[in-house]
């Protein structure tokens, strides 16, 4: 079988001299950049707000959230470790479907990864704020100095990430440690200090707000604080061996963010004064309080403790902070190689860094920065984008399996045509459960990308203007026009017209079958496997022979790195 060393993927047009991305991540780096991801101000706000509409149900809130994660974490696993090139969520797409559902792909990833890191910083000093008064307001916006703190912030965050990869892969490395090691702290202090095992049944009961409470919990911050185990995946050009280490990065992160977070939602409650449940769940810490593990460790007697948290409530959403900044580059800089935007976003400097795309995070991060709604009603948003983004996945994996069959895949998903299915569905779930007045800003917003898209198009002279392969993703337009009538119709900020449980089961039906469509129309019209045909790859003599990233100039010669296995 041919043997295939490892490539580097450089710039097309708008590159550099030359310029390329480098292969410095091994699997440490990997592991620390998506649980570095998945470990952020989610772990600090996410089990007061789960508990606040699910009570102690929430606990099945996250082992539902940690199962349909770990599904969808299992289908990257697949295609981040077959196909190692940056901002792979939007490269698959691409690869699969064409110009037209490549761009709508990458556009649903680039919308929540841009926004994370202006999101984390604000989550960061609303926790502040409990110590520190005046940096938030009384509806969770940013106050002036709060703005000031805040916008300082990402210019250094911004500053790393132009110092380059092995810059942020070393500062992460450092944060992580620490965000790994506070909440597990945490964990053991409050179960040892308090633990009041009546608590599970208080305040109403077990479920108080009954099933629906458990699954509204879950865009309210539960499987916001488990996402961007993707991070990795988005940086595969840059891994050193991507076929062993991207797949085992994305599982041992997965595994490990949830059993934290499930461990920290059972303390949360167990440790909650059983005087404060006396009227239910709705304010178990008071009015306004956005320092729930500060405030039980404060009430213990926990200075020490109290004092670990607020230094954590810099730590860790600052830690997520600065590794968004620099895949949300990754992201635009995959639309611009795919000539979806415009090629400016694909310069890299001598250091291989994305550098327009860094400072168009950057500069976008500041607008979010504005007074936005608060982290409860954005990370709905957020978690809904991701989960669309999600949602191409399993569609990709289906049709590279027929279109690529004999690529090398490390890992490969079990019972993928019964899995891949289920994972798209999930994604829809979620994204239903985030509720119509959620959604409907998310299909505002994808509008928005597509006049984008559709103005460059415009821009570009006709010889030059990709054929849109549409029949490829004819699709998108219903899926997310279904979704959207479900979600008016549904149950979760609705008309309430499909009745509980029957909702849920016409969202994984409509689910089903868009899924069977998605893959025909992909198979049929054949856009997969011509791309993958005229793929270019490109091998050198490097020194391990592991399968790298390809070259990409657009969207008529998309590489993607090797074909057999490495070393044989």
């Amino acid at each position: 079988m041919r043997r295939v060393h490892e490539t580097r993927e450089t710039t097309g047009a708008g590159g550099a001299g030359g310029a390329r991305l480098h292969r410095q991540l091994g699997l440490a780096g990997l592991t620390f950049i998506s649980l570095g991801s998945v470990i952020g101000s989610g772990w600090l706000l996410g089990a007061l707000t789960a508990a606040e509409v699910a009570g102690p149900a929430s606990v099945v809130s996250w082992a539902i959230a940690g199962a349909l994660v770990a599904l969808l974490a299992l289908v990257y696993a697949e295609l981040g470790a077959a196909y190692p090139v940056a901002g792979g969520t939007a490269r698959y797409p691409q690869l699969v479907l064409g110009p037209l559902g490549g761009f709508v792909a990458g556009w649903v990833a680039w919308i929540p990864a841009v926004a994370l890191a202006p999101l984390e910083v604000t989550a960061a000093l609303s926790y502040l704020d409990h110590r520190f008064p005046g940096l938030v307001d009384d509806d969770g916006t940013l106050t002036r100095s709060g703005l000031a703190l805040a916008a300082a912030a990402l210019i250094v965050f911004t500053a790393v990430n132009l110092l380059g990869v092995r810059w942020l892969a070393r500062t992460n490395t450092v944060t992580v440690g620490w965000k790994v090691l506070v909440p597990a702290v945490t964990v053991v202090a409050l179960t040892a200090t308090a633990f009041h095992p009546a608590n599970f049944q208080a305040g109403g009961g077990f479920a108080p707000f009954g099933a629906k409470g458990v699954f509204t919990a879950l865009p309210a911050g539960v499987v916001f604080s488990l996402q961007g185990f993707e991070q990795a995946v988005q940086m595969g050009a840059e891994a050193k061996r991507p076929h062993r280490d991207l797949p085992r990065a994305i599982i041992v992160a997965t595994l490990a963010g949830t059993a934290l977070y499930f461990l920290l939602q059972v303390a949360f409650i167990a440790a909650v004064e059983p005087a404060r449940l006396a009227a239910g769940w709705s304010r178990p810490l008071g009015t306004g309080d956005y320092g729930p593990y500060a405030t039980l460790a404060t009430n213990l007697g926990l200075g020490w403790l109290a004092i670990l948290l607020y230094i954590d409530a810099v730590v860790s959403p600052g830690g997520t902070a600065l590794i968004y900044l620099g895949t949300s580059a990754r992201l635009s800089y995959s639309l611009a190689r795919t000539r979806s935007l415009p090629a400016v976003l694909a310069r890299l400097d001598r250091r291989g860094v994305p550098i327009v795309s860094v400072l168009l995070a950057a500069a976008v991060g500041m607008v979010v920065l504005l007074p936005f709604p608060s982290w409860q009603n954005l990370v709905r948003l957020v978690s809904s984008a991701t989960f669309v983004m999600y949602g191409f996945a399993p569609v990709c994996l289906a049709v590279l399996r027929r279109a690529d069959p004999d690529r090398f895949r490390p890992y490969r998903l079990p019972a993928a045509r019964i899995l891949a299915p289920l994972g798209f569905a999930a994604a829809n779930l979620v994204i239903y459960w985030a509720g119509w007045r959620t959604n409907q800003k998310l299909f505002a917003a994808i509008a928005v990308g597509l006049a984008v898209f559709g103005g460059y198009q415009a821009t570009r002279p006709a010889g030059r203007r990709p054929d849109l392969e549409w029949r490829a993703a004819w699709w998108i337009a219903p899926w997310l026009g279904g979704l959207a009538v479900l979600s008016w119709l549904g149950q979760f900020g609705g008309r309430g017209v499909l009745p509980f449980w029957v909702d849920l089961a016409v969202v994984a039906g409509f689910a089903l079958v868009v899924f069977a469509a998605a893959v025909r129309a992909a198979v049929s019209t054949g856009v997969g496997r011509r791309r993958v045909e005229i793929a270019r790859i490109q091998t050198s003599d490097a020194a391990g022979g592991e399968t790298g990233g390809g070259e990409i100039e657009g969207a008529e010669n998309e590489a993607i790195p090797g074909h057999g296995p490495p070393g044989r």
